[in-house]
């Protein structure tokens, strides 16, 4: 016999939905037969009819992980075919949440085994008829042993597979609850379609693994929740748009783009003071704050017919994978300094293909000064417009600190401002050089010296005297204080 692969369903349970196919080729000429498991109710009529099998029960015992599992029983089972023709069996329907059989296929033709599928009643069709769902209306499937919940939106019916125990049971109770009521009505199934076994409950979340009779033949329906999708980037612009809308709120409605510059900027400015502090649930919602201005922005756009909050996501998927061959294509960077190297390239390519001005030197106008420095800097690095070694950078700032001297000494107002800007601009180089983000090294200056001051207050208060009518020595005083008490802190 060739090379060949039967790939069979057993159906749900009811021995009655084993496919006639199936039973047609072990009556034939001698085949082996292969079970993924043998836990399962359909097994017991091939018992009855004294069919031998293999079953790979002991393989889910023997392994690290599932895919380890199915990646052996594919490895098995081909190499068997391989010697002729054998019948793999599966629970349901075998190109339903079969990831064994997946891997079958794909590998069969490389290794030159045939594949001939025999369907049969899968478990959906079994949960489908119990819970009188029509799938049309909309439901998703998952499997709660690689839950990853991004696929439903809430508003469709959800139906998770191979709830095969109470931990598991748990896990996806902890997942749900992330985002649904505790109260969200579940129901539980086991056996589905399987008769005198099937059994079916409906519990709130919270009791989903307090069921003593959960099993490997479980599975989960969670009901839609309509109120899932105001808690996703588009339920985000569907409130935006009712916030805007005839019956919306009188202060959004009023606002267009330039209204709203301000708070674009204080709400980055608050993520960033997030980031410094550290503080994890801030910067949570402070990213919140800063999404909705892009929200408030793009639906001002829609409104006034340019763009779409659809039109901002797919612009920036569409530019992180044009602007990244090394990973979506066939280019190469093998270090970061590679991966900044062809960012230019591509966005100058860009600009030039858009008829735009071409500048190997580009910046926000609205960038504070010292990233903006930064930026510049980094950009003439890129093309090799840089100190050859970091001590000529300390020469160059020595050569500007002089020069400011001398402008101070001898110079007008002007020319010292322009000598303070050079002074400045070659620190930056200099922080640039070091590995020291300037703009966040001066906010930490900044802070420093403003707790400092708090201190001198604070003490000066507990003298019962003013601050500000202390002499400039006392004050040097209470300035050392405050060092030394910051110094003891950190020791």
């Amino acid at each position: 016999m060739e090379p060949r692969c039967y790939l069979a369903g057993l159906g749900p349970g009811n021995p009655d939905d084993i496919p006639p196919t199936l039973w047609k080729l072990l009556e034939g000429p001698s085949r082996t037969l292969y079970l993924r498991t043998a836990r399962h109710p359909a097994v017991r009529e091939l018992e009855r009819r004294g069919v031998t099998f293999t079953a790979f029960d002991s393989f889910y015992e023997e392994a690290r992980s599932f895919a380890e599992v199915y990646a052996r029983i594919a490895r098995t089972v081909l190499e068997a075919a391989g010697k002729g023709e054998v019948i793999y069996a599966v629970p349901g329907h075998p190109l339903v949440a079969e990831t064994s059989v997946q891997m079958i296929l794909e590998e069969a033709g490389p290794r030159g085994v045939k594949t001939t599928v025999i369907p049969a009643l899968s478990f959906l069709d079994a949960l489908f008829a119990a819970l009188h769902l029509d799938p049309a209306r909309g439901v998703v499937v998952l499997d709660a042993l690689n839950l990853d919940l991004g696929p439903w939106d809430g508003r469709r019916g959800l139906i998770l597979t191979q709830v095969y125990s109470r931990y598991v049971a748990g896990q996806v109770k902890l997942a749900l609850m992330e985002f649904l009521p505790d109260e969200h009505p579940v129901t539980v199934v086991r056996a589905a379609g399987v008769p005198g076994e099937e059994r079916i409950e409906g519990v709130p979340l919270y009791e989903l693994d307090r069921l003593p009779w959960i099993d490997h033949l479980t599975s989960v329906y969670v009901a839609p929740y309509p109120d899932a999708d105001k808690y996703t980037l588009e339920g985000l612009a569907d409130i935006m748009a009712r916030l805007r809308g005839p019956d919306g709120c009188p202060w959004d409605k009023q606002q267009n783009h330039h209204s709203l510059k301000r708070y674009l900027l204080e709400e980055t400015y608050e993520v960033l003071e997030a980031l410094e502090e550290g503080d994890m649930h801030k910067l949570c919602e402070e990213l919140g704050d800063l999404l909705l201005q892009i929200v408030f922005h793009a639906r001002l756009a829609e409104e006034e017919g340019h763009f779409k909050l659809a039109d901002v996501v797919r612009g920036i998927a569409r530019k992180m994978i044009r602007r990244h061959p090394h990973v979506f294509g066939t280019g190469e960077a093998r270090t970061a300094e590679q991966v900044l190297e062809n960012w230019a390239k591509i966005k100058a390519a860009e600009r030039k293909e858009e008829g735009r001005e071409v500048s190997l030197l580009n910046a926000p106008k609205g960038l504070p000064a010292l990233l903006k420095a930064l930026k510049i800097q980094e950009q003439a690095a890129r093309l090799g417009f840089d100190w050859p070694e970091v001590k000529e950078v300390w020469i160059k700032v020595e050569e500007e600190l002089d020069e400011l001297k001398r402008a101070v000494q001898k110079g007008t107002t002007e020319k010292i401002g322009e000598e303070v800007g050079d002074a400045l601009f070659a620190l930056v180089n200099l922080a640039r050089r070091l590995q020291v983000e300037p703009e966040g090294a001066l906010n930490r200056a900044i802070d420093k010296f403003c707790h400092r001051f708090r201190y001198m207050e604070e003490a000066a208060r507990r003298e019962g005297r003013d601050l500000a009518t202390m002499e400039l020595e006392e004050m040097d005083e209470l300035w050392e204080e405050a060092k030394k008490l910051r110094e003891t802190r950190w020791q």
